[in-house]
C-alpha cells in the first residue's frame, strides 16, 4: 500500500528551491530505498552562506546536473568551500530553446489552459530530446557505479529532474501513488511564493507581460496529467519504461541490478 507524502523529507533552504530527499520509498518487493543519498533540487545560483553550509553537511560525492549548456552559463552553481563532488553533465543544451522546459513552455502561452497544453507537449517530447537522453544515462550510470550520497537536479528542480526521479522510482517498483506524491511534493516543498515570484520575472523578461498569473504558476508548478504523459508517450514508443530505459539509456538488467544493490535496503 502507498504511504503519503512526507513533507519532512523537504530540506528548508533560503535560496535554493525544491531541495528534498527522494529516498525512503517502500518497493513492490519488500525492500525500501535508502534514506540520506538520493537528493533532488532547483539550481543553486543564489544559495546563502547558510544554504551551502547545510548542502556541505550532506557530504555529496556526484551531482547530475540536467541543464543545458546556455543554463549553466547563465546560471552558475554556488559551491561549498570544501566542496569536492564530481559534477556529471552532458554538453548542448537538454531543451529545445536553450530554457528550462517551463520558460520554453511560455513561448506561446498566455493563458493557464495555455501553459498546460504547452507542459503536456514538452512531457510528451523531453525523453527523446538527444542531449537530455545523453543527461539521464550519466545519472542511472552515477547511481549504479559511484558511491556516497547524490544530487541530481535542473533549474527548477520539478520537470527534467521531476522524469529522472520517476523512472528511478518506476524501475525500483516504487507504488505508482508514491512516484506521483514525491512529482508532487513540488507543490509543496519550500518557499513556493518566491519560486513562482523568480519563474515569473524570467518568463516575462522573455516573453512580454501577457502572460497571464495564473499561467506562471501553472508552469511553475507540477501536475499529474504531465508525468503521465510522459509515461504514456514513452510506453507508446517503445512499450514499456523498462525497454525505453534499456534502449535510449542504456539501462541493462546488469546496470539495474547493480543500482538495485547501492540503493535498496
Amino acid at each position: 500500500m502507498a504511504s503519503d507524502p512526507v513533507i519532512e523529507r523537504v530540506i528548508q533552504l533560503d535560496a535554493v528551491h525544491n531541495f528534498r530527499d527522494y529516498g525512503g520509498y517502500q518497493t513492490g518487493g519488500g525492500s525500501r530505498l535508502r534514506s540520506g543519498i538520493l537528493y533532488r533540487s532547483a539550481q543553486h545560483k543564489e544559495a546563502t552562506p547558510d544554504d551551502l553550509e547545510r548542502i556541505s553537511a550532506l557530504k555529496l560525492s556526484t551531482i547530475v546536473d540536467l541543464r543545458g549548456a546556455s543554463e549553466r552559463q547563465q546560471h552558475p552553481c554556488a559551491r561549498p568551500a570544501d566542496f569536492t563532488a564530481e559534477v556529471l553533465f552532458s554538453d548542448g543544451e537538454t531543451v529545445t530553446q536553450m530554457a528550462a522546459p517551463h520558460i520554453e513552455a511560455a513561448r506561446h502561452v498566455e493563458t493557464a489552459e495555455d501553459a498546460m497544453q504547452a507542459m503536456l507537449s514538452g512531457y510528451r517530447d523531453m525523453p527523446f530530446r538527444p542531449v537530455l537522453v545523453e543527461s539521464l544515462r550519466l545519472y542511472f550510470e552515477a547511481l549504479a557505479t559511484r558511491n556516497g550520497p547524490s544530487l541530481v537536479h535542473c533549474l527548477a528542480g520539478k520537470d527534467r529532474t521531476g522524469i529522472a526521479v520517476a523512472m528511478l522510482h518506476n524501475l525500483l517498483g516504487v507504488h505508482a501513488d508514491d512516484i506521483m506524491a514525491d512529482y508532487l511534493l513540488t507543490n509543496v516543498a519550500g518557499n513556493i511564493e518566491a519560486r513562482i515570484a523568480a519563474g515569473a520575472t524570467v518568463v516575462r523578461n522573455n516573453f512580454g507581460p501577457q502572460i497571464s498569473d495564473e499561467a506562471v504558476r501553472t508552469l511553475m508548478t507540477a501536475h499529474p496529467s504531465w508525468l503521465e504523459a510522459m509515461f504514456a508517450e514513452v510506453n507508446e514508443r517503445h512499450g514499456s519504461l523498462r525497454n525505453y530505459t534499456e534502449h535510449m539509456l542504456g539501462v541493462t538488467p546488469e546496470l539495474l541490478s547493480r543500482i538495485e544493490q547501492q540503493l535498496l535496503v
